[in-house]
């Protein structure tokens, strides 16, 4: 890997060319300071989760991590009141290159990295199911050998500063399973999603920024193949 393909840094600590946007958010100013952002940040974030790849090589076994992904910074404003063109934020991710076999199935992320004016974190797993996934999900819960490994895992993520969340919960667990389950909590969730620690704002601009995803990534490897066997 030559310098030009290793991560040198974002743009700046402080994610000021998001906001900026979110004060200019129409086409000509953002062709006015498109270079910004393709030099700034989408090239950057595709050379970070590049080389968080080939560092994860040996983490997910029989399954290969993809190329990684940049989301697209046009906003879907079909069915919003919000017509702001512009996403006010980057995020890329990592998902594993065949996983599951499903059709049209979505797998879960291996490294999901976000960056905002106001926030920046690392997050892995399934941040919403569909019902068939969300089903299997709970069957897998239920089990007393599957629930179990992923209550061990949760815990043991939660020790280390680790949030759980899911695009959606329900006010109470599915019906006819006991409020007193003790993966209750997990089963509200239609999804699953391990947030990271807050993320050192000042780790943007460095090198170190890899090590630090990888790290987190490789916490969140147990968790993320489970869902691999039990969902995706």
């Amino acid at each position: 890997m030559n310098d030009s393909q290793r991560f040198q840094g974002f743009a700046d600590t402080s994610g000021r060319f998001f906001g900026e946007l979110a004060l200019h958010n129409d086409r000509a100013w953002f062709q006015q300071h498109r270079e910004r952002y393709e030099q700034g940040w989408r090239a950057p974030m595709l050379a970070l989760l590049g080389e968080v790849r080939d560092r994860l090589g040996r983490t997910y076994p029989g399954g290969a991590l993809g190329e990684p992904k940049v989301f697209r910074i046009h906003r879907d404003v079909r069915f919003s009141k919000d017509k702001s063109p512009y996403k006010t934020n980057i995020g890329g991710m990592l998902v594993v290159a065949g996983a599951g076999g499903r059709s049209g199935v979505e797998v879960p992320a291996a490294v999901y990295f976000h960056v905002a004016f106001e926030e920046v974190f690392m997050g892995a797993g399934l941040y919403g199911m569909d019902r068939e996934s969300l089903q299997r999900h709970r069957v897998a819960l239920l089990d007393e050998r599957r629930g179990g490994d992923l209550g061990r895992i949760a815990s043991g993520l939660e020790r280390k500063g680790f949030t759980l969340a899911a695009r959606e919960s329900t006010k109470r667990v599915p019906a006819g399973i006991d409020p007193a389950h003790p993966r209750a909590e997990l089963l509200r969730l239609k999804g699953l999603v391990a947030m990271s620690p807050p993320i050192d704002r000042r780790l943007l601009a460095r090198r170190a920024l890899v090590d630090s995803l990888t790290e987190h990534a490789r916490t969140t490897a147990p968790l993320v193949r489970w869902l691999l066997r039990n969902v995706a």
